[in-house]
């Protein structure tokens, strides 16, 4: 898994969690510092290639090789369950690492959540435990919470502030596990030589080791809102390998420019790519930035590809709500689901993004039979979105309608469902192929409206060659 990004990429990153504190309602603060190896901190370096089932428990290294080979990231997970109060508000976490040595004079490294749990002598490229695969090799990376230019210079001392994880993993948000989990990967372009060596927990000098530093105090209680209702509006999108438009132009500003001017609350985007050739970066991470840029607000996303890889094209969703978990489910021919949890007025919501196959019938119901089954397990309200590539009528789409309805049917049949002139059909593509479908047990979920939009410019010309669409429901 080769990670490249162009300059233009990097600027368009930014840190994809928010965590807002009072500071009046802050009690008095309590500083500790993590950096004992074993008891405190532990963590490994995975290299990809023919060292993919290799574990290297005393390095910690980073290199984005020309080759699969010498790739690698390094691992790193902090003990915040048991050095860091449950419930505790956390206002600063910030990681230091110090440089040991390195080749080129200056390489950018990002910090990442790393959003399943692995084991320090057992992790490899492959696995994050003996027997337990993770769902996209090379490590489950979710956001990219900072990053850094890091010289080669050794003792020179490199700071993250990675508060928004830390104060999401000690409060519970991130499940029942506390642990604050990272990995290191350098986001420069690949070429002959660009490691990067870091002192490791294990080192003799307390003074050289990977620390995090957690300032935290009490908080007063927020009580929730009781009996009062809000929307929900939710925005898919196929993006068309992450922003190729009409013009053959790939362009993710552009696309998403117009989609932050929707409004979403929440948003499902289809054929986003991570390191191909439609685009050797990490697209979800540019796109979650670009986000940021065009609303002012921080969202969090979740990707996975199509086929569960380190790169590929995939399904992403951003939320301006907070993750309560997250869950990705691989289907039969090379086709995957994401579901998040969202809490909105107090429910919490299942939202789950799929693409399925584009030219097999048969393909199609096999994927719905695993999606359905599947989502049979998670709680009520479920909303599945995604490109199904199916048209109205079809067996694709009844067979979702069992036990799903469709936003834009219901929609026409409240009179809320709005197109545009040569469009009232509501087609999404050649035909209404991109749906919103809701639960028929979700009875905390009104459907108010369902929009198809039009997103050509004044030269006709569209962001995708797909229309993105939004249902508002009101959340009870």
């Amino acid at each position: 898994m080769t990670r490249l990004l162009s300059n233009v990429c990097r600027r368009a990153m930014f840190g994809v969690f928010g965590f807002v504190v009072s500071a009046s309602i802050v009690a008095a603060q309590t500083t500790v510092t993590l950096n004992e190896s074993k008891a405190q901190v532990v963590y490994a370096t995975l290299r990809a290639g023919a060292y993919a089932n290799k574990n290297y428990p005393t390095t910690l290294t980073t290199r984005a090789a020309d080759t699969a080979d010498n790739h690698r990231l390094a691992m790193l997970k902090f003990d915040t369950q048991n050095g860091v109060p449950a419930g505790a508000v956390v206002t600063s976490a910030v990681m230091t690492l110090t440089v040991k040595g390195g080749s080129t004079a200056s390489r950018t490294i990002g910090a990442y959540q790393v959003t399943t749990s692995w084991t320090e002598d057992e992790t490899t490229w492959n696995v994050r435990r003996i027997g337990q695969n993770w769902i996209s090799s090379g490590g489950d990376l979710g956001s990219l919470l900072a990053q850094q230019t890091v010289s080669n210079t050794a003792g020179t001392k490199v700071k993250y502030d990675i508060t928004p994880l830390v104060a999401r993993a000690v409060s519970g948000a991130l499940g029942s596990s506390r642990y604050t989990r990272v990995a290191l990967v350098d986001l420069g372009t690949a070429s002959v030589d660009t490691t990067r060596d870091f002192y490791t927990p294990d080192d003799t000098d307390p003074a050289r080791r990977p620390t995090l530093t957690v300032v935290y105090g009490a908080t007063q209680p927020v009580p929730s809102p009781t009996g009062s209702s809000t929307t929900l509006r939710v925005l898919h999108w196929n993006t068309h390998h992450g922003g190729v438009g009409t013009d053959g132009v790939l362009d993710a500003d552009r696309l998403i420019k117009k989609a932050a001017s929707f409004k979403p609350d929440i948003v499902s985007m289809n054929e986003v790519e991570r390191y191909t050739g439609w685009g050797n970066y990490d697209g979800p991470a540019v796109l979650a930035g670009l986000m940021k840029k065009y609303t002012g607000r921080t969202w969090y996303y979740k990707f996975t590809t199509a086929t569960g890889a380190a790169k590929g094209n995939g399904n992403l969703i951003m939320s301006r709500f907070p993750f309560d978990s997250t869950e990705v489910r691989l289907l039969s021919h090379n086709r995957a689901a994401v579901d998040v949890v969202i809490n909105v007025n107090g429910r919490s919501i299942n939202f789950t993004s799929t693409h399925l196959d584009a030219d097999s019938t048969s393909y199609r119901l096999a994927e719905i039979g695993e999606l359905t089954s599947w989502e049979k397990g998670l709680s009520e309200p479920r909303l599945i979105v995604g490109d199904f590539n199916a048209w109205p009528g079809s067996t694709e789409t009844a067979t979702m309608t069992n036990s799903y309805v469709d936003s834009w049917a219901q929609a026409q049949a409240n009179g809320t469902a709005v197109a545009y002139a040569g469009n009232t059909a509501g087609n999404t593509r050649n035909s209404r192929i991109d749906y919103i479908y809701y639960s028929k047990g979700a009875t905390v979920l009104k459907l108010q409206s369902l929009q198809v939009f039009d997103v050509r410019d004044a030269n006709g010309v569209m962001p995708s060659d797909h229309r993105p669409l939004m249902s508002v429901f009101t959340v009870k």
